[in-house]
C-alpha cells in the first residue's frame, strides 16, 4: 500500500482513500484508543471523532508518510479530551480492576494473557509513566510519535520510559536485566516479549 499516494487522493477528496487508509490499521487505532479509554464505546466514540478530524484537516498534512503518526497523535489527543469532559480520572486500584476486567469481557481485542501480567505490573507505575512504556511497547510507537502525541521533549520520554524500566526491574527482578554499559536491556526485551512486540 502506497500511504503517500492514497493521502494525496484522500486530499484531492477521495474519500475511499481515507477510508482504504484506516481500514488498513484500524486495530492498531482501536488498541490505541481502548488503552486510554478502558472501555469499548467511548474507544470507538474517540475512533469516530478522529475520523472526523482526518477528513476536516488532512489538507493540514504535509509529508504523507507521517499519516499514521499524525492520525495517532489526533486519536489520542481526543481520547484525553474526552476524559478530561467525563473527568474519569481513575484511581490506581480501580484500574486495576478495569485491566482485569477488560480480559473477560466479550471485546474481540482484549488483552492476552500475557498482556493482563504486564497491565498489572504497568498500574503500578504513575500515569505518564505508563502512557510513555504502553506507546512505546505494547503500541510498538517511536520517541518522536510519543512526543508529539504527548507533547513533551524526546528527552523526557526516554527519561519516562528509562524510571518506569527501573521501577518494573524491581518489581520482576534479578540482574541479569542490566548489560555492561549500565543499560537495562532485559526488561525491556521482557516488556516486549510479554506484549507481542518483539523486534528482529
Amino acid at each position: 500500500m502506497n500511504v503517500s499516494r492514497l493521502v494525496k487522493q484522500a486530499q484531492k477528496g477521495n474519500k475511499e482513500a481515507l477510508l482504504q487508509l484506516i481500514i488498513a490499521d484500524q486495530d492498531a487505532y482501536y488498541r490505541l484508543a481502548y488503552s486510554y479509554m478502558r472501555n469499548e464505546h467511548d474507544a470507538m466514540d474517540a475512533m469516530e471523532d478522529m475520523i472526523v478530524t482526518l477528513y476536516e484537516k488532512l489538507d493540514q498534512l504535509q509529508k504523507g508518510e507521517a499519516f499514521y503518526s499524525w492520525s495517532k497523535t489526533i486519536l489520542v489527543n481526543r481520547c484525553k479530551t474526552l476524559l478530561r469532559k467525563k473527568e474519569r480520572f481513575i484511581s490506581l486500584e480501580d484500574e486495576r480492576e478495569q485491566s482485569i476486567a477488560a480480559l473477560t469481557d466479550d471485546n474481540p481485542y482484549r488483552y492476552t494473557e500475557s498482556e493482563m501480567d504486564m497491565q498489572l505490573l504497568l498500574s503500578h507505575l504513575n500515569t505518564r509513566q505508563r502512557e510513555a512504556i504502553e506507546l512505546r511497547y505494547v503500541h510498538d510507537l517511536p520517541y518522536q510519535t510519543i512526543a508529539d502525541m504527548t507533547g513533551a521533549p524526546v528527552g523526557t520520554i526516554k527519561s519516562r520510559i528509562s524510571q518506569s524500566i527501573q521501577k518494573l526491574k524491581v518489581m520482576i527482578g534479578g540482574d541479569r536485566y542490566e548489560n555492561d554499559r549500565g543499560e537495562i536491556t532485559g526488561t525491556q526485551t521482557d516488556l516486549e516479549y510479554r506484549t507481542g512486540s518483539v523486534r528482529t
